[in-house]
């Protein structure tokens, strides 16, 4: 079974609030009447029996939200055939998140597709800043292997940082849509949606051009094969998306995301 949860967090975004908002505004994509159901591989993805919605995390003064969330997200995956599909929120919550899933999953991978790599070890003097969570996560130790797909914003900061924690990146530039990917053992997905370009994807915080194309992002997505355990989509920012474009976008990455961990073995 695949449990979906809201994470409507984004406290720690450095530059604009409003991927708060977003897990209701992608469940209003998915279940548009503009569209249907199904993914493009055929799968009807509003049969109950293959997922359910958890609904959204409600954050309460005096909780501290990242201890929430492991929490949360722990419960959600008492054994190691439970899989979470969570709908942020900033991706700050991707560390708390993992810190559940490797509790359970040891050896795990990670495959991060963002414009941003993420690893500042205090950005702007916030250590839990959406632009460190895979510092944590590695510097903990919770991830044995961590890919990053599509940056293109490295500064010297985050180069050292790959060379100290050994991340594999596949800088945009260097992109090649033949490129497959050899994933073992249990592997989290964090889709971050500022890697696909701006053209594609206005609606987010930060507009990073050069980025992917919606039908390449598919196409990964699409081409992916691996143990899927647990996946997220973060920095939707529905302030920023005043034509709508972007929300559909995500309706659309919901089903293949989704799909994606149903179908991994």
């Amino acid at each position: 079974m695949v449990s979906v949860l809201g994470i409507p967090l984004d406290e720690n975004s450095s530059f604009l609030r409003g991927p708060a908002a977003a897990p209701q505004k992608i469940r209003e994509a998915f279940h548009s009447p503009s569209s249907n159901y199904y993914s493009e591989s055929g799968l009807r993805l509003n049969d109950s029996s293959l997922w359910a919605d958890k609904g959204d995390l409600e954050f309460l003064r005096g909780v501290e939200p990242f201890e929430h969330i492991t929490s949360s997200v722990r419960k959600l995956i008492p054994t190691g055939n439970d899989k979470v599909f969570l709908l942020g929120g900033d991706h700050s919550i991707t560390y708390p998140v993992v810190r559940a899933v490797s509790a359970i999953h040891s050896d795990l991978t990670i495959l991060h597709i963002d414009a941003h790599s993420d690893l500042y070890h205090d950005f702007e003097g916030n250590p839990h800043s959406h632009a460190s969570p895979f510092a944590r996560i590695m510097e903990n130790n919770l991830a044995t292997r961590l890919i990053q797909v599509g940056i293109r914003t490295l500064s010297m900061e985050q180069r050292e940082q790959i060379n100290r924690f050994g991340v594999e990146v596949i800088e945009m530039k260097d992109w090649d849509d033949s490129f497959t990917f050899e994933l073992s053992g249990p592997v989290y997905l964090s889709l971050d949606l500022d890697a696909i370009d701006p053209a594609y994807a206005p609606g987010v915080s930060h507009h990073e051009p050069g980025g992917f194309s919606t039908r390449q992002i598919l196409r990964i997505l699409q081409r992916l094969d691996g143990n899927f355990i647990g996946a997220d989509l973060v920095e939707f920012n529905p302030v920023r998306d005043s034509s709508g474009i972007t929300g559909m976008l995500t309706g659309k990455l919901f089903k293949e995301m989704l799909e994606l961990l149903l179908r991994s073995r």
